[in-house]
């Protein structure tokens, strides 16, 4: 599916830049980032895959000093198979730089490092052992995916973490291929699962599950199971109704009036409201000689009739 956007317009709200990145994830992403920061682990950042910047705008919210974040995507280059080119062309085709930098830039001072050619050359550009968080939400296919993961894991510091996106959809069935052969024979440890991504390391998952555990059962608007398989704890996390982590507005952001606000008051000139006309010289005149008895009356007679 597509999610154009006009290449114009500029987001006031992260809700605004369209994209696939729900509520559920955008807090995970938050607490694994927090937690890292509050540990004092220092690394850069990478995504693989940025459409039209929405997840890459949350993970350069959490850019610390000295660490470097790195996107890469196609954008309007061409594909390195047919394959891959028809599932951009078909899912991708609003896709532009332009318009991943106007959104990025309306949230931050200075652009990532931006990489426009296919994933497969992220060993090239990315040092390996220099990233705390790699989320993987490029190609679809089970050959690219596999690459992007042996990537990751080159990339990532031992304790880093992972994120493979659409691992379960139905329309991305290599990605749960490519996802499940690294759990099952590449290391890839799952510290949890949401509707959408999953979560990993090639480190010790236990410390973390147990925090994340932790926070998740203290949340009324989330879902938890855990489960073993495999020799793996899966911890799964659904979204009740969840609400995205309170998040900056952009440089553009607009506040909208509140309903219900009273209108502003409105200066109304004297041809609004005609001045009565002047009585003639014969009613001065009847009203000036008539007896007040009489003048009663009239005024009387009038009112019943009104």
């Amino acid at each position: 599916m597509t999610n154009a956007q006009a290449t114009d317009t500029y987001p006031g709200e992260l809700a605004d830049v369209p994209g696939w990145f729900p509520p559920l994830d955008q807090m995970l992403f938050t607490w694994f980032l927090e937690r890292q920061q509050k540990q004092g682990m220092s690394g850069d950042l990478l995504e693989l895959g940025v459409y039209m910047g929405k997840s890459a705008i949350l993970l350069g919210h959490h850019l610390q000093d000295g660490e470097k974040f790195t996107v890469c995507d196609l954008f309007e280059g061409n594909a390195p198979d047919g394959a891959n080119q028809a599932e951009a062309t078909k899912s991708y085709a609003s896709l532009t730089q332009q318009a991943f930098e106007r959104n990025y830039l309306s949230f931050h001072d200075t652009l990532p490092t931006v990489i426009a050619a296919p994933s497969s050359v992220m060993a090239e550009k990315v040092a390996p052992g220099t990233c705390r968080f790699v989320h993987v939400d490029a190609s679809h296919l089970y050959e690219h995916v596999h690459g992007d993961i042996g990537a990751a894991h080159d990339i990532l510091l031992p304790e880093g973490i992972v994120v493979l996106d659409d691992f379960r959809s139905e329309h991305t069935p290599g990605v749960s291929v490519a996802a499940w052969e690294a759990v099952l024979n590449r290391g890839l440890r799952p510290v949890c699962l949401s509707t959408q991504k999953l979560y990993g390391t090639w480190g010790d998952p236990e410390p973390l599950q147990d925090e994340l555990l932790d926070m998740l059962r203290q949340r009324t608007d989330c879902g938890l199971s855990v489960q073993e398989a495999a020799g793996h704890r899966l911890v799964r996390a659904r979204s009740r109704g969840m609400k995205p982590p309170p998040f900056p507005p952009s440089r553009h952001y607009v506040a909208p009036v509140p309903a219900g606000a009273p209108a502003a008051p409105v200066a109304e000139s004297r041809a609004a409201h005609p001045a009565r006309p002047a009585p003639s010289r014969a009613r001065r005149l009847a009203k000036d000689l008539l007896p007040p008895v009489v003048t009663r009356a009239v005024r009387r007679a009038r009112a019943q009739r009104s």
